[in-house]
């Protein structure tokens, strides 16, 4: 069965509850929000961007739901690129990679149809069959602009859900097209993916929101020396993102900058991206600048290593 995208779902039932009554009120506010002049040109090309962000239409008719969702399901029941303008634009962000939503399922369209509507805008990671001639539809998907694809380990053991065919064709086409591997993964998963990751060395891979580290609260050692041992693979990434989910859950997010530390050791700033992980980082209490700032505003950070998580790293893998 397809779970929500939000890190939250796999939270306590007084979480998620939290979340769905926040997210009408995301909706009536940024509703009533007007969109900022864009930018263009070569001020685009400096901007920064956020690698992570869902959007969605309350516009069933044009983009029905997949199999198991309905409009009550929907929560907050519209996320727009106009909304996501409104949350993003203040803080500098002009581009943005856009995930597809699990609430369309495999139909892709609603995200490529507004990677089309704001061209040069967005990014676009697609979310396929790996059963189902993956190869084929990733190039298909590649010539529409997307430039990754979401592989979700789910409820599957972290050593065997990726010992597929499908995965095998998904990661020998990544290599050969330089399409991003982007694993919405447990911690459980992270020596499979450094196996893959010797299998395909040529496979650019993306890691999500730290791989889930700290979503119970605590951020077991183990788990992040792991982590950090995917940075001798050369081709792997890792998304700093989805601090409303992690450790303390709570603005500014500080507790999260140790890990953060770690990470830079052991990737360097070429290899790490922040993301919002948005709407879910402006909802239920939560807003975007402290996500931003919290990269922004890092005393540990030089300019250029704030370039390379703000804008340098997304840009080299999702954009070029």
């Amino acid at each position: 069965m397809n779970t929500h995208h939000s890190l939250l779902a796999t939270g306590t039932p007084g979480t998620r509850r939290q979340f769905l009554r926040s997210g009408s009120q995301l909706a009536m506010a940024a509703g009533l929000a007007t969109s900022p002049q864009l930018l263009q040109g070569a001020d685009m090309d400096e901007s920064l961007i956020d690698a992570h962000v869902h959007v969605w239409t309350p516009d069933l008719a044009a983009y029905p739901l997949a199999k198991g969702y309905t409009r009550e399901k929907m929560n907050p029941p519209s996320f727009t690129p106009e909304q996501l303008f409104a949350h993003c634009q203040p803080h500098g962000v002009q581009r943005i990679v856009l995930i597809q939503m699990s609430y369309y399922g495999f139909d892709n369209r609603y995200m490529l149809d507004m990677m089309k509507k704001h061209a040069g805008r967005f990014s676009g990671v697609a979310v396929i069959d790996e059963n189902n001639e993956p190869a084929r539809h990733m190039q298909d998907l590649a010539q529409q602009g997307v430039r990754g694809f979401r592989i979700r380990q789910q409820q599957r053991p972290g050593n065997g859900w990726l010992n597929t065919p499908g995965m095998a064709s998904m990661w020998k086409a990544g290599a050969e097209h330089g399409l991003a591997m982007c694993h919405l993964c447990q911690p459980d998963s992270f020596p499979a993916i450094e196996k893959m990751c010797r299998k395909y060395p040529q496979t650019p891979v993306v890691i999500d929101h730290f791989g889930r580290l700290g979503i119970s609260g605590e951020i077991p050692g183990k788990d992040l020396e792991n982590l950090c041992r995917l940075g001798k693979q050369k081709n792997t990434h890792v998304k700093v993102s989805a601090f409303y989910a992690l450790g303390k859950k709570k603005a500014p997010y500080t507790d999260l900058v140790p890990m953060i530390r770690r990470l830079l050791d052991a990737f360097g700033p070429e290899r790490l991206m922040w993301a919002s992980d948005g709407p879910f980082q402006v909802v239920g209490g939560h807003h975007y600048g402290p996500s931003i700032d919290l990269i922004k505003k890092a005393d540990f950070l030089s300019d250029g290593d704030r370039a390379w998580l703000l804008r340098k790293t997304a840009e080299k893998v999702f954009f070029s």
